[in-house]
């Protein structure tokens, strides 16, 4: 199956204040307060119907400027070359990203959306409610973040994927 191509077309745009890599927070929980919107292209409107139900989305888009498919990346809270499966970096084989945004309002295809560490113009390939019985786990090993993660809140993207 290796040979298999896989095509996704985009459902709409991400809009931030983020217009290029460095500077970007490099997860959701680094972005807290960060506003921005999600164009829904007209095609894909009625799909809203029922969204403003829920005060939190997940948002599944395209890395549009990874430049390269790698297997170990120094991740942004590690110095050390991990594999990239056990990361969140955006140079994947393929290139896929997930933020869990709070949406604030929905006005025919404009989704308002806080808590946004997403790049301005991204390609959104698909929305899904949040819901906690559904999304959330009691997690009993973070692996080699354990030790890390208190440095989150004040990351950013330094440009190391933007380079590649």
């Amino acid at each position: 199956m290796p040979d298999m191509e896989i095509c996704y077309n985009p459902i709409g745009i991400v809009h931030s204040p983020f217009k290029k890599p460095e500077g970007t927070p490099i997860q959701a929980a680094a972005a807290k307060g960060v506003k921005g919107l999600v164009e829904i292209f007209p095609e894909y409107v009625d799909g809203l119907k029922d969204l403003d139900g829920f005060s939190h989305i997940i948002l599944i888009y395209h890395f549009h400027l990874a430049r390269k498919k790698l297997l170990l990346v120094k991740p942004f809270l590690d110095d050390e070359l991990r594999g990239v499966f056990a990361t969140r970096a955006p140079s994947r084989p393929n290139p896929i990203g997930l933020s869990v945004v709070k949406l604030n309002g929905v006005e025919e295809n404009i989704l308002y959306i806080e808590n946004v560490d997403i790049l301005d113009g991204t390609p959104l390939l698909d929305i899904k409610p949040c819901i906690p019985e559904f999304d959330f786990c009691r997690v009993e090993r973070t692996g080699w973040i354990e030790k890390r993660i208190h440095r989150m809140d004040s990351r950013k993207d330094d440009g190391r994927f933007s380079k590649i």
